[in-house]
Formats: C-alpha cells, sequence, structure tokens
C-alpha cells in the first residue's frame, strides 16, 4: 500500500503538464476559440517517418514542450501510420486526408502548421534540429 501511495504521489505533478493532443480537429478549433489559442497542426507518420518520430521524441515528449504548450497552445496531430497495428478507423483516415488536402497537399512528413482560431496559417515548420526551447521560440515566432 505504501508503495503503491508512493508512486500516485510521484505520478500526479506529470499530470498537470501531459499533453493534451485533441482527439478531433473540429474539436481543437473550438477549444482554440474558446480559450483564444492557436493550434499547432501536425502531419506524422509515427511509424514509418524517421524525422517524424525524432519530433516526437526530441520535441513533443520534452517536458519544456509539454509545459509552454498547454499554457499556450491547442495541439492536433494528423498521424498517418503505415503498419496494420497502428491503422486509424477510417473516418478519422479520412477526417486526416481532408486536412491533408487543405493544409499539405504537398505530402511533407513531418509537417507542423501553427493556425489562428479560424485555421488561417500563421507559420509552418518541419522537423528541426535543435532543442525544445529552441523549437518553442520558432513556434511563438509565428504567432507575431
Amino acid at each position: 500500500m505504501k508503495r503503491w501511495l508512493c508512486t500516485v504521489v510521484l505520478l500526479l505533478p506529470l499530470l498537470g503538464i501531459s499533453q493534451n493532443w485533441q482527439p478531433d480537429f473540429d474539436m481543437a478549433l473550438s477549444k482554440s476559440s474558446q480559450e483564444n489559442k492557436p493550434v499547432i497542426l501536425v502531419f506524422s507518420g509515427s511509424d514509418w517517418c524517421a524525422p517524424c518520430i525524432k519530433l516526437e521524441k526530441s520535441i513533443w515528449q520534452s517536458e519544456a514542450f509539454k509545459e509552454h504548450a498547454s499554457k499556450n497552445y491547442v495541439l492536433y496531430k494528423a498521424d498517418f501510420p503505415k503498419k496494420k497495428k497502428n491503422e486509424l478507423p477510417q473516418e478519422l483516415l479520412d477526417s486526416h486526408k481532408e486536412l491533408a488536402q487543405q493544409f499539405n497537399p504537398k505530402g511533407y512528413f513531418p509537417l507542423v502548421l501553427v493556425l489562428d482560431k479560424d485555421a488561417n496559417v500563421l507559420g509552418t515548420t518541419g522537423y528541426e534540429r535543435f532543442g525544445p526551447k529552441k523549437y518553442i521560440k520558432l513556434l511563438d515566432s509565428f504567432l507575431q
């Protein structure tokens, strides 16, 4: 019992800064409008695109990004996995394809867009070989 209680106490602070990727793009836009925060829209190939995997590990999973994003952005990931075990439901895949037609017609992976609450593109980037703090500065620069 003591061990369980210690584990819970140690993990509680992590819940406060966990990433909150929205399950639906329309929900992300709605939340963006309600909270007056821009949206980070990520086009990713989570199980086949090496730069996407690096971006996930080095930026999206970093504590610095999680903390900053929770206060300043609404997050949405349009993932296009290829492995059968990671297959998305058809409805979600169709939604991602529609987003790709609108925001990523050339099919770049990864592609990271910062959008305003009306889905206007404020800036784009991809995988960059620098740490979370510099990546956050890059994303924030699109807001000015």
